[in-house]
Formats: C-alpha cells, sequence, structure tokens
C-alpha cells in the first residue's frame, strides 16, 4: 500500500497537517504541494476545526523545501507553473481567517522555511534549522521568500540570508524573530497544542478579522512583488548557474558558477 504523503489528524476542535515523507525530509513535489492543498481546503471548510498545525513526521526536519530532484529539469515554463503553484497554496494558508502555527521539529529549508513563514506563527523545537538555500542551487527562493522574509526578519538580515544560503538554529532564528518560541524536542508538540488550544477557545471572528488586518499593515504589493519573484525564479532555470548548481548537488561538491 502506498504510503499517504499527507496526514490529517483531529484533536476537538485543532487539526495537524502531517508532511509524511520522513525518507526525504519531507520534501514537497507537485503531488505533495496539491495534497497539501487538497488537506488545507478540508479543514478550512470545516466549521469545527478552529486552528491548523503544520508538522514535519519524523524529529530530524520540518520539510527540507521542494525536491531538488523535481525541479532539476524543470524548464522555465515548467519552473514559472512550480513556482506559481507554491505561491497559490501558501497565500491560501496566510490569507485563510483559521490561525495557523508552524511546529518546527527539524530543519525548514527552502519551501519549508517558506511554509513556516506563510503560518501566524511559529514554534521550533531547539533542534530546528532554518535556511533559504537556494542560492547554491543559482537560484532564488521561489515560493515567496523575497517579500515575505523580510517582512517578518527585516531586510538586512533576509538578505543575509538568501543572499548567502547561511543557515541558523533555533536559537538565533528566535532572536531575529523568526520563531515565536523555542523549547526543547520532546516538548514540542505539547507546546505547540497549548498554544493553539489558546487560539482555538477564543473568539473566532475577533481573531480572524486581526489576522486579516495584520496581514494587511504588511502587505502592500505583496501580490505584485509575489509575481515579481515567480518571474525571477523561472527566468534563472534556463542559466548554466542552475545547471552547474544541480549537478553539484546531485555530485555532493562544491560548485563552481560562471555567473552565465
Amino acid at each position: 500500500m502506498e504510503q499517504k504523503s499527507i496526514l490529517i489528524r483531529k484533536e476537538k476542535n485543532i487539526a495537524w497537517i502531517l508532511l509524511n515523507k520522513p525518507e526525504k525530509s519531507n520534501s514537497l513535489d507537485d503531488k505533495m504541494l496539491d495534497l497539501l492543498q487538497t488537506s488545507f481546503e478540508e479543514l478550512s471548510s470545516d466549521e469545527q476545526i478552529h486552528c491548523i498545525l503544520f508538522r514535519g513526521v519524523g524529529d530530524r526536519a520540518f520539510s527540507s523545501g521542494a525536491d531538488i530532484s523535481a525541479i532539476a529539469t524543470l524548464s522555465t515554463e515548467g519552473a514559472k507553473e512550480f513556482s506559481e503553484k507554491g505561491h497559490r497554496i501558501f497565500r491560501r494558508i496566510m490569507e485563510s481567517p483559521k490561525p495557523t502555527i508552524a511546529v518546527v521539529n527539524g530543519y525548514a529549508l527552502g519551501g519549508g522555511c517558506e511554509l513556516a513563514l506563510a503560518c501566524d506563527l511559529r514554534i521550533a523545537s531547539d533542534k530546528a534549522r532554518f535556511s533559504q538555500p537556494e542560492i547554491n542551487l543559482g537560484i532564488i527562493p521561489g515560493w515567496g521568500a523575497t517579500q515575505l522574509l523580510p517582512r517578518v526578519i527585516g531586510l538586512a538580515r533576509a538578505k543575509e540570508m538568501i543572499m548567502t544560503g547561511k543557515p541558523i538554529d533555533a536559537g538565533e532564528a528566535h532572536s531575529i524573530g523568526l520563531v515565536n518560541k523555542v523549547v526543547p524536542l520532546e516538548k514540542l508538540d505539547e507546546e505547540a497544542l497549548r498554544m493553539a488550544e489558546t487560539l482555538a477557545i477564543g473568539p473566532q471572528k475577533a481573531i480572524s478579522e486581526a489576522k486579516r488586518l495584520l496581514n494587511l499593515s504588511q502587505q502592500t504589493n505583496l501580490k505584485d512583488d509575489s509575481e515579481k519573484e515567480i518571474d525571477g525564479f523561472s527566468a534563472l532555470f534556463s542559466t548554466d548557474d542552475f545547471t552547474e548548481g544541480v549537478a553539484a548537488f546531485k555530485e555532493k561538491r562544491k560548485p563552481v558558477f560562471r555567473g552565465r
């Protein structure tokens, strides 16, 4: 029987969306994105669910982001479609009236970090690590980080993460405002559930309106700027540097970029 790559777990008025591909660090391919969208839409329309949490199965990774093997052969047009799909799903999470929490158990890399950014709150284990490593493939983030990350942690720190691909640990993520709280791994689910329960028992209409207005305060021209990211991301798939970046990744060596 084929393993389901997305699982849903409900606890009273709280639901968990579990990324269930631990053998691949819960990486996201096209099919998994579709399942993620379907699962989220199902829970969004469930009036009994007041808060939705996202977590990676296992303790190693929340999500390592886009599956490199799945994007390595994409054309410019294919990359644009892949980027548009991620943007569409993550924007739906951001715009949902229901509060969402990213429960970051381990690595949140690339698209995994962007999924966490799409959530309202982020709680991380002390084993969590965050990065936007796309630059090491000769491309840029394609699911919102160039727009969302500076809104969350400030322009200078966002430039550092995106332009260098530098990873940061949970403590640093907390100090720069990327996550709301850091707890020991063994306490992560318990603390996340406590956070979700606070939101779930609150006045749902007021929380939804607060979320809507808080998002508006940060999203001036976000849609237009996101479209620029999609174009920039997909255009880089035709470069020699992207070909070299993917080859170096597969061969486990340092890439040699030539700026073309």
